[in-house]
């Protein structure tokens, strides 16, 4: 890689920043977004959250004692009364016993608990954590939601109360055509057959025509759980002025994956898209929470693979999301929480429909609901997002429909690179053989220029390139061409989930790092471990860039430190890879490999001495001047003609 390629690179990396530095908006657009955010709904919605916070300090004590209460309500008179003062109208409903109905189909398992009404556990199917076991969402008390309002001037949380099933089965099974490999959770496969579907209402009754409902609708080979919230009455316990009540979900995120300083503590945080707007999030390295002061499409508790997300048809008015993050935790990643506001009008009667989405952070499923759910996956910002969306994944999922492998798929998507790459890889490779072979031309005229009349030895030595017809940036157009796909690969493989716990000669997941030696100790920037793509990665690296210093026209000799700059990259990205995803280090490996074969290939293809030939018959040629050239020059001739008198 001579100095001119070099070069070449770092405008590259250059223009690239400073694109995405004017692209981004300026301080004045955010404020703007911020203030058009603002509304009267939020100022209605604090009040009901500062009102909701006094009653629930006010009734900390009755609270306390509801264990109790509850164990000795149905023949103490004294029990009543407490439930009664506690609950009022709810009261009844404070008292049952706790079972379970699942709902069931191909895909996973939902878990629904009469206590709160609320979706107790989830169940992936066709996954298992790190360590083999079941991959369980959520489960028991580490999954809490449920509606909080006021009832005749008590806080009322629904998830504290007793709800009544639509049904007596304990098990609600959805059953279907059997799914073809790679059309796992696609609506599309329903499309034309008669879709199977159960639907099991999870009913609270205070009497009186009073009560909250939650209806769960699955069908067959879909990751969406229906979930409609009705309510009835409840203006006549809330009083007329209630317009709002609040529905508050919390999660502890267990841990799904093995740990790893680049792996899923880097990626769990929540999202929230607002209504026909944006994609946001918190930051996945922060605990932070944030106020959503507008209307709200869904909020999303997302880990590396996965994803619990609360859709709302009709958008919530407003929220409030939290992300606290447990990475010293070998069992949880960390805890998320929405808190969000659902109107109410004066029918009386009332439904807001809403879904649930349980499943796999996978690019195709989460983008068939056209409600932006693929916004969630890191695929990298304007072009390197837009080669993983529309080359990468498209070619990927098309392997991987008729090859099981993934260590196949991953060479056949190498060469398939390669080949898009290839004529600007050749045209590369065509300049570097012009400039190698005007090398002892370019020695004369720095010999006779000497150190002092560096300026005049890089004037003639243009010139000489412009004789020849030689680009000296001409190395540098395959670069430009093969950043964006490899950068791309950066973003999609840590995230790519048809790649987790797949397995490929020794590596046991690419999705995650290989390892064939665990340390004593943990070197610092490195880890504790020794990753065997990684090593295979840096060696082939370490190898190409000895080749390009022997195939350059001498670049490096100008610069020794750029020279050692060169051999010192691969060092690091030793360190950088170490615990990354081994399906990155596989692939840059094989894309290295592949590099090498093509060089060998244009080398045996392509005669120098006729090109050399060529250089120096286009050095006696006259140079032609391009007509924005004479166009000047004649310009010039014009202003130095003397005007005639009058």
């Amino acid at each position: 890689m001579d100095k001119n390629t070099i070069t070449g690179l770092v405008l590259i990396f250059v223009i690239l920043i400073t694109f995405s530095y004017f692209n981004k908006p300026s301080q004045s657009d955010i404020e703007a977004a911020k203030r058009q955010r603002d509304s009267i709904v939020q100022v209605e919605a604090d009040k009901t959250r500062q009102a909701e916070t006094q009653a629930k300090v006010a009734t900390a004590a009755l609270e306390a004692k509801i264990t109790n209460s509850t164990a000795d309500s149905a023949g103490v008179a004294g029990g009543e009364n407490e439930l009664k003062n506690l609950y009022g109208v709810f009261y009844e409903t404070a008292k049952g016993t706790e079972h379970f109905i699942t709902l069931e189909n191909n895909l996973m398992k939902i878990r629904v608990s009469t206590k709160g009404g609320k979706i107790y556990s989830v169940e992936l199917k066709g996954y298992k954590r790190f360590n083999g076991e079941p991959l369980v969402l959520f489960e028991g008390d580490k999954n809490h939601f449920g509606l909080n309002f006021f009832s005749q001037n008590k806080s009322i949380q629904t998830d504290q109360f007793f709800f009544v099933p639509s049904v007596t089965d304990t098990v609600l099974t959805v059953s279907g055509a059997v799914v073809s490999k790679g059309k796992e959770g696609r609506e599309k496969f329903n499309d034309g057959t008669k879709v199977a579907s159960k639907s099991l209402t999870m009913r609270l009754d205070a009497g009186n025509g009073t009560s909250v409902s939650y209806v769960y609708t699955l069908k067959h080979n879909s990751f969406m759980v229906g979930f409609d919230i009705q309510t009835a009455g409840l203006k006549k316990v809330m009083g007329a002025n209630s317009d709002y009540i609040s529905f508050a979900w919390t999660m502890e995120m267990p841990r799904q994956e093995k740990v790893s300083k680049f792996g899923e503590d880097n990626y769990a945080t929540t999202y929230y898209k607002y209504y026909l707007d944006v994609v946001d999030k918190i930051a996945p390295t922060k605990s932070e929470s944030k106020t959503l002061t507008t209307k709200v499409e869904w909020v999303s508790f997302k880990t590396l693979f996965f994803s619990s997300t609360l859709i709302a048809d009709k958008a919530f008015l407003n929220g409030q999301v939290t992300t606290k993050k447990r990475n010293t935790d070998p069992l949880f990643v960390s805890d998320m929480s929405a808190d969000l506001t659902i109107p109410l009008d004066n029918s009386g009667s009332e439904i807001f429909p809403a879904r649930f989405y349980f499943g796999p952070n996978q690019y195709n499923t989460l983008k068939q609901y056209k409600i932006s759910l693929e916004e969630e996956l890191s695929l990298g910002w304007t072009v390197i997002g837009w080669v993983n969306k529309y080359i990468i994944i498209f070619v990927f999922d098309l392997l991987r429909r008729y090859i099981g492998n993934f260590g196949l798929i991953i060479l056949l998507l190498t060469i398939f690179v390669k080949l898009i790459i290839a004529p600007f890889t050749y045209k590369s490779y065509i300049s570097q053989a012009k400039m190698r072979l005007l090398k002892p031309e370019i020695d004369e005229i720095q010999k006779k220029f000497g150190e002092d009349k560096k300026v005049e030895s890089q004037q003639a030595t243009m010139a000489l390139y412009k004789k020849a017809g030689v680009n000296p940036m001409g190395g540098c157009l395959p670069m430009l061409f093969q950043m964006p796909f490899l950068v791309a690969m950066f973003y999609f493989f840590p995230i790519a989930i048809e790649l987790r716990q797949q397995s490929f000669l020794w590596a046991h997941d690419l999705s995650s790092y290989d390892s064939i030696i665990t340390l004593p100790w943990e070197i610092p920037w490195y880890g504790s471990h020794v990753s065997l793509f990684c090593l295979l990665m840096t060696v082939t690296n370490i190898l190409y860039v000895k080749y390009n210093n022997e195939m350059s026209a001498g670049g490096t000799q100008q610069m020794p430190g750029m020279k050692t700059m060169m051999y010192l990259m691969p060092v690091m990205f030793l360190f950088i890879f170490n615990s990354y995803a081994s399906g990155l280090s596989l692939y840059y490996f094989l894309s290295l490999v592949f590099t090498f074969v093509q060089m060998w290939i244009f080398k045996s293809l392509i005669d120098e001495d006729a090109i050399h030939a060529q250089l120096k018959a286009k050095q006696k040629m006259p140079v032609v001047k391009s007509k924005f050239t004479a166009r000047l020059e004649a310009m010039a001739k014009q202003r130095n003609v003397p005007q005639k008198k009058k």
